[in-house]
């Protein structure tokens, strides 16, 4: 199939990658020449494991091309992507105004039969939005359809995700147009759920919403586990062998961050407020999701008598492993802290670097995890990358001024870092 796909961020390159790789013929529009001149030449934009390897195999079949010209995009395609960021605004409201902006230009250029893909994570009644401003625009309401295809790709993982998906949600208000859209997935073999429009947007909300409570959850226990001295790992494992309950997303941590779940949750939240309908669940999940932050960095405070004058080396700068994101990355909440504290910084991340070095001219960036410990008084575990699990714990003890390892993603034993000579803090147990 012949397919345009408006914004080559995160979710709108993976789809346009990977749609090229199954055969179809994609066209990927962005306004951003800098962008639009690195995939010309292979260079994805964003780091995502595999989205090179897909981008440079589209570009030399043909299959993938890159413009800055909507119009021309919609009228060579059948199907066009809406895949813009909605990032929220200062009270949390998802902010609409590039979505709407594409759909406009959509709207006059349409000039044949046309579905319109809302990718982006919308609040309820979106759809019916991008519908009016294609009308409002002369489109000849026979040649479009509109629909909600909400995207649920984990960064890390993003490329087996859409390859290998457990669901794909389309909502429609006509059958002709679903099947449109279960044509053009139908070699991915996955189930399909057909729905409404209004349905498809709050499943996605829904969705991250009741994992981030999930987490928050765990989190809360841990709080108590460190209180009466029980074990979170083992308090999770009991919990989540219950299959009605599941292990997934039962790892306390320092909390969730990223491009999804707090503009989702809040978008939850507000999406609730605008139907009249108060969701405080959900505003308690957003408030443990602060305090344990927080609390973790208080003990760390706590137990060097205060951050002036003290050096914290910082073990990954992303908000997860396999992603340069630090969208609501923890490790920014830490620095912010130490610093204001009359602290200092020694950093390590494989490639998260750059984009926090943008925040954080100033502070001390390193080039491997071996050269963190340097004159440090503590070292804290922000993101499990695997190098950090498999590297030697006695030879990073054996440069650390401090010895203090604060573990804030429980990827080590007490008795590892104990053995290396460690003082050990972790999330969830003394």
């Amino acid at each position: 199939m012949k397919v345009a796909v408006v914004g080559t961020g995160y979710v709108g390159l993976v789809t346009g990658v990977v749609l090229a790789d199954l055969g179809n013929q994609v066209i990927c529009v962005d306004k951003d020449q800098r962008k639009l001149e690195m995939l010309r030449k292979g260079q994805p934009p964003i780091y995502e494991p595999g989205v090179e390897e897909l981008l440079k195999r589209g570009l030399k079949s043909g299959n993938f091309t890159v413009t800055d010209d909507i119009a021309a995009a919609v009228k060579a395609s059948e199907i066009v992507y809406i895949a813009v960021g909605t990032p929220p605004a200062e009270d949390g409201t998802p902010d609409l105004t590039a979505v709407r902006a594409v759909a406009t230009a959509i709207g006059k250029a349409i000039d044949k039969p046309t579905v319109v893909v809302n990718k982006s994570t919308v609040p309820v009644g979106s759809g019916d939005m991008v519908e009016n401003i294609l009308r409002e625009q002369g489109a000849d309401p026979e040649l479009f359809d509109v629909v909600s295809n909400p995207e649920f790709l984990r960064e890390g993982s993003a490329i087996s995700d859409t390859l290998r998906p457990d669901r794909i949600v389309i909502g429609a208000k006509r059958k002709e147009a679903a099947i449109k859209l279960v044509e053009l997935y139908a070699t991915l073999e996955a189930p399909m759920i057909v729905t409404d429009l209004n349905s498809a947007e709050l499943i996605k909300y829904g969705a991250n919403s009741f994992l981030a409570m999930k987490i928050s959850f765990i989190n809360a226990l841990s709080r108590i586990c460190e209180l009466c001295d029980a074990n979170v790992a083992d308090v999770a494992r009991g919990m989540g062998s219950d299959a009605r309950i599941g292990k997934q997303f039962l790892s306390a941590g320092l909390g969730w961050g990223g491009s999804c779940f707090p503009k989702d949750v809040q978008g939850m939240v507000k999406t609730a407020e605008r139907f009249g309908y108060d969701f405080g669940l959900m505003n308690e999940v957003i408030q443990i999701n602060e305090d344990q932050t927080h609390a973790f960095i208080d003990r760390l405070e706590k137990r060097l008598g205060g951050f002036e004058g003290k050096t914290i080396g910082l073990m990954g700068l992303a908000f997860k492993p396999n992603t340069d994101d630090i969208r609501d990355a923890k490790a920014l909440v830490i620095i912010d802290r130490v610093l204001k504290s009359g602290g200092f910084i020694r950093a390590y991340d494989p490639v998260a670097e750059e984009n926090v070095r943008e925040i954080y001219p100033d502070i001390t960036y390193v080039q491997s995890v071996y050269e963190i410990p340097a004159n440090a008084d503590a070292i804290v575990v922000v993101t499990e990358w695997n190098e950090f699990r498999q590297l030697s714990l006695d030879r990073l003890a054996s440069s650390c001024k401090g010895k203090i390892l604060f573990d804030g993603r429980r990827i080590y034993t007490r008795k590892q870092a104990e053995e290396a000579g460690f003082e050990y803090h972790t999330i969830g147990s003394r």
